[in-house]
């Protein structure tokens, strides 16, 4: 069995080889910057509400959905981690997974400090494969024509 490409990482997570430690931390600064420069943009946002006047309960309303939303993709993304999600159920999240996409960026970057996002679940997988693999490929010692009966 070949094992699964994880995005930014390829195959290096199986060994930790290639330059795994240097990725891994390009990925977290990256995804950092990314999460902080999109509060950046989400401030201005909130700014332009400010300054077309349109009512306090709207502005207010703004705020708590990309809070919300943001809190909902953390978590969804955060548990992708470590199971399969659901594709019906990600198709049905894609557009709450867009306005939340701070709390997505938020997640890579904390699961990134302690391992490639995805690499627990894909290790235990490929390792599950392998051990199939290995179970199926087994051969038998010896000629069993060979054997000798019991009497």
């Amino acid at each position: 069995p070949r094992p699964e490409p994880l995005r930014f990482f390829g195959t290096t997570w199986v060994d930790h080889d290639n330059g795994y430690a240097a990725r891994r931390a390009a990925v977290s600064i990256g995804s950092l910057a990314t999460a902080a420069v999109s509060c950046l943009v989400l401030r201005f946002a909130y700014e332009g509400l400010q300054l077309s006047d349109i009512g306090g309960f709207v502005t207010v309303l703004v705020v708590v959905m990309f809070a919300v939303c943001s809190a909902l993709a953390y978590r969804h993304t955060w548990d992708s981690f470590s199971k399969r999600p659901d594709p019906d159920r990600q198709a049905s999240l894609r557009g709450l997974l867009a306005i939340g996409f701070v709390g997505s960026l938020l997640a890579y970057f904390f699961r990134t400090l302690t391992e490639a996002p995805g690499e627990k679940l894909h290790r235990e997988e490929y390792e599950t494969a392998r051990k199939q693999h290995e179970n199926r490929t087994t051969r038998r010692t010896g000629n069993p024509s060979k054997k000798r009966r019991r009497t």
